[in-house]
């Protein structure tokens, strides 16, 4: 299901666009799927990656997986490459037993990652450092790029940071329990910083609703036993009623 998430994510040409995206996946019991989609010339420029930024070059994709793969992620799959305004594109993404991880996921190292319990919700944070630059050479950016960090929460939403402002750069809520925050791809070149704090419900959403339909269900069930009951009860009265004196009811 998350997978057709993420491919949907990439193809849906109504989609707001950005020159790299991170979004990570989080669970309640703290694991995570990160998906990084970003242009090559993105992806030399912020993490100084050893990949060829024309269009025309071919891209290797287990070159790409390499450079995320380690002893902490060896969940790391990469997508098909796609070519948009230009640019190839493509996906990366990692699955890991504990957010924390991602941290040791090679170029996600510019980022630090808390997730802790406190009073029955779970407080997530992440702070995005500088990055490490590259040289892409020639690329046809025409300074409207955006970056931007998304989070797929799993529960209940009962703080977060983002801020959006009149020209929408630093992100925005969406559906409830997604949030985004954005960057200027010239920002985050130059080591503007980001930080993320949420605070969610430590019960997922889909527990909850389980809980709920379940509880809808067994309700239900109930009020048909009752009817039936009564109208067991009722026959049984009319029939006691209608027979005559003297006359057995079996």
């Amino acid at each position: 299901m998350l997978a057709l998430g993420l491919a949907a994510s990439c193809s849906n040409p109504l989609r707001r666009q950005y020159e790299y995206e991170e979004q990570l996946y989080l669970s309640v019991n703290g694991a995570a799927t990160m998906a990084i989609d970003a242009s090559v010339p993105a992806l030399v420029a912020l993490h100084d990656l050893p990949l060829d930024p024309s269009p025309r070059a071919r891209l290797d994709r287990e070159d790409v997986r390499k450079l995320f793969l380690s002893a902490q992620c060896e969940d790391v799959r990469v997508g098909q490459p796609w070519i948009r305004s230009g640019r190839r594109f493509v996906q990366i993404r990692i699955a890991v037993a504990d957010v924390r991880q991602l941290q040791g996921c090679g170029p996600l190292g510019w980022s630090t990652y808390a997730l802790r319990r406190e009073e029955g919700a779970l407080q997530f944070e992440q702070a995005v450092a500088s990055p490490t630059q590259g040289d892409p050479g020639k690329v046809n950016w025409d300074g409207t790029e955006l970056v931007a960090f998304k989070l797929h929460l799993p529960s209940r939403i009962l703080f977060h940071n983002v801020k959006r402002l009149e020209d929408g750069s630093n992100g925005e809520a969406e559906r409830g329990n997604i949030l985004t925050w954005e960057q200027r791809l010239a920002d985050r070149r130059s080591g503007q910083p980001l930080r993320m704090e949420v605070r969610i419900s430590g019960e997922s959403i889909l527990y909850r609703t389980l809980w709920l339909f379940g509880g809808a269900f067994l309700s239900a069930v109930a009020v048909l036993l009752g009817l039936v009951w009564i109208t067991v009860r009722r026959a049984k009265r009319r029939q006691i009623v209608s027979t005559p004196p003297g006359l057995s009811t079996r």
